[in-house]
C-alpha cells in the first residue's frame, strides 16, 4: 500500500509540473506555425519534454485542447476591453480585439464556428450583446442585433485571415492591391460601373479601418431600432 501511495503522489507531481497553462501555451505555438493538422499529442509531448501520459492529465482530447487555446485567446482580448468603456466602444474594441486575434490565430476562427457552445463564442456574445442591452436595445431585437454584429465580427475576421494566407508570405499588399484595382479600373463600366467606381477605394482601404466602418454601420442601423 505504501508503494502504491508513493506512486500516486509521484505521478500527481509530475502532472503539477506540467500545468494546464503550459500545455495550451505550447499548444497555440504549434497551432500558429502550423496549423491543426500539425497540432498532434506526440508533437505536443515532444516540444514540451514529456509523455502524453502527462498531458492526457490535464486534457482528455484534441478536442479539449483545441477548446481551451481557443479560450486563452479570447480570454486574452476581453481583458484588453476597459469595464469602464462607452458601450459602443467597448463593442468597437472587442470588435478588432477579435479581428486582430483571429488575424495572429487563423485557427481561432475554425474552432469558434465548430463549436460555438463553448467559452469562448460566449465570451464574444456576452461581451457584445450585454452592451447592447445597455444601449436600450429592446428586448425582441437583443437576439437579431447581437446575431448580427457576432456573425459580421466572425465571418469578415475569418475570411480576412484566410485572404491573408493564400498569398505567399513576402507578397507586398500595396502592389498587390494595386493591381487588382488597375484590373478593376479597365472593366466595361457599362456592364460594371460600381466595380469601376471604387476600385481606387479598394487600392487604397485599411482592412481594419473598413472593418471597423462596418461595424459602426451595423450600430447605426441598430440604434435606430425602437
Amino acid at each position: 500500500m505504501m508503494v502504491m501511495a508513493t506512486r500516486s503522489i509521484r505521478t500527481e507531481r509530475r502532472a503539477d509540473a506540467l500545468s494546464k497553462e503550459k500545455i495550451v501555451e505550447a499548444a497555440i505555438e504549434i497551432l500558429d506555425a502550423g496549423g491543426e493538422s500539425a497540432l498532434t499529442f506526440r508533437a505536443l509531448a515532444a516540444r514540451l519534454a514529456t509523455g502524453s501520459g502527462a498531458i492526457y492529465w490535464h486534457v482528455a482530447n484534441k478536442s479539449d485542447l483545441l477548446a481551451a487555446a481557443t479560450d486563452d485567446v479570447i480570454a486574452r482580448v476581453m481583458t484588453g476591453v476597459g469595464g469602464d468603456a462607452e458601450p459602443r466602444q467597448a463593442i468597437r474594441a472587442v470588435a478588432l480585439g477579435v479581428f486582430d486575434a483571429i488575424d495572429a490565430h487563423p485557427w481561432v476562427g475554425a474552432q469558434l464556428f465548430r463549436e460555438p457552445w463553448r467559452s469562448a463564442m460566449l465570451q464574444i456574445v456576452e461581451s457584445v450583446g450585454g452592451r447592447l442591452q445597455t444601449l436600450g436595445v429592446p428586448e425582441r431585437a437583443l437576439f437579431d442585433a447581437a446575431s448580427a454584429l457576432v456573425n459580421y465580427i466572425l465571418g469578415v475576421a475569418g475570411q480576412n485571415a484566410a485572404n491573408a494566407r493564400l498569398l505567399p508570405r513576402e507578397t507586398d499588399r500595396a502592389a498587390f492591391l494595386g493591381s487588382v484595382a488597375a484590373q478593376w479600373a479597365q472593366l466595361d463600366s457599362a456592364k460594371y460601373p460600381f466595380v469601376h467606381r471604387v476600385a481606387t477605394d479598394l487600392r487604397e482601404h485599411d482592412d481594419r479601418e473598413q472593418f471597423l466602418a462596418g461595424i459602426d454601420l451595423i450600430l447605426a442601423g441598430i440604434g435606430t431600432i425602437r
